[in-house]
């Protein structure tokens, strides 16, 4: 079912075992970068039914949850046509993500668990969240042990091998995580206005004030360490210094308050990429220049609500609203 891997992917699968990973929350995959031309190009999916969550494949393909339709989807990058997977019904995946050995690992928002698929054989195994709740998000840390969200008020770690899930209390409604150099994992905690931050080592919990009415949404990890957080609440994007353990920044976005910037990615230059969910616009931020340039959609009523940049350095977005897999190159 794999096409061949490209050079670009290739490094990243090299790239894998030993360096921590960056851009697009730790999806697997080392983003890689590029000049963009702007040139943008979108396909319906299959199953327009929510689809969501891109996340980018060993094979140079990209992977997407249909969450109202339980099935996963692949897209081709090369043949420019999907295939997809039935789940168990009522999984409503949300979130996903692609080990390097090709299986997808999704959140079933729907049943409670964590599961698992194997494209060459479409067999799902699922994982039981100790406490059912609602999966969120999730991401491989460098040992490719999964941590995911759960908005019922936790943070989950899966052991991939054992399916063994460990849970820890985490309320303010569990959003968006991404796992900092030292291998800590921080949370978006937008119902609190903080980031929840865990040390997986000693187990101790702290957390950071964004402020009042920022409702930090989604965070992503730069190569140079730094954690990129959209405080969809005020229309801003927080720089974190995750070793310092504060907001050394924070940047107003283009479509200003009401703009609702949602998704956050980085790509292999530290440049970050936001989607600004009310306006129909992706900000590419140059944080060596503080210049930031505007992507305006071909689309309407899009719905961006999570994007990841490949190893090609292209961007790959999912419109929720309109049924669009969409990539600015």
């Amino acid at each position: 079912m794999h096409r061949g891997v490209s050079s670009a992917v290739a490094v990243a699968l090299l790239l894998f075992a030993g360096v921590a990973l960056a851009g697009g929350s730790n999806y697997g995959i080392v983003p890689g970068t590029r000049a963009l031309s702007g040139k943008i190009s979108e396909w319906p999916v299959p199953t327009p039914k929510f689809a969501r969550d891109p996340a980018p494949g060993p094979d140079g393909n990209i992977y997407i949850t249909v969450m109202q339709g339980d099935r996963i989807a692949r897209f081709d990058t090369k043949s420019r046509t999907f295939n997809e997977w039935d789940l168990p019904s009522g999984a409503h995946p949300h979130g996903l993500l692609v080990d390097r050995d090709g299986k997808v690992w999704y959140t079933g928002n729907g049943n409670g668990t964590i599961g698992e698929l194997d494209p060459a054989t479409g067999k799902v195994k699922q994982h039981k969240a100790p406490s059912g709740g609602s999966p969120h998000t999730l991401v491989i840390d460098d040992a490719g042990t999964i941590w995911f969200t759960s908005q019922s008020g936790y943070l989950g770690r899966l052991e991939r091998k054992s399916g063994r899930i460990t849970e820890y209390r985490m309320s303010g409604g569990p959003y968006g995580l991404a796992l900092d150099k030292q291998g800590d994992v921080w949370v978006c905690r937008m119902n609190a206005d903080r980031l929840g931050r865990l040390n997986p080592k000693t187990g101790e919990m702290s957390e950071l004030y964004t402020g009042a009415g920022s409702r930090p949404r989604r965070v992503a990890a730069a190569p140079d360490g730094t954690l990129w957080v959209t405080l969809y609440g005020n229309g801003k994007l927080a720089r974190v210094d995750p070793a310092a353990g504060k907001v050394v920044k924070e940047y107003a976005m283009p479509a200003g308050r009401d703009g609702g910037p949602y998704a956050v990615t980085v790509d292999g230059a530290g440049r970050v990429f936001v989607s600004e969910i009310e306006r129909d616009t992706v900000a590419l931020l140059d944080p060596k220049t503080e210049s930031i340039r505007v992507f305006q959609l071909p689309s309407k009523n899009v719905g961006i609500r999570k994007a990841i940049v490949d190893a090609e350095g292209r961007y790959w977005y999912m419109g929720s609203h309109n049924g669009r897999l969409g990539v600015i190159e």
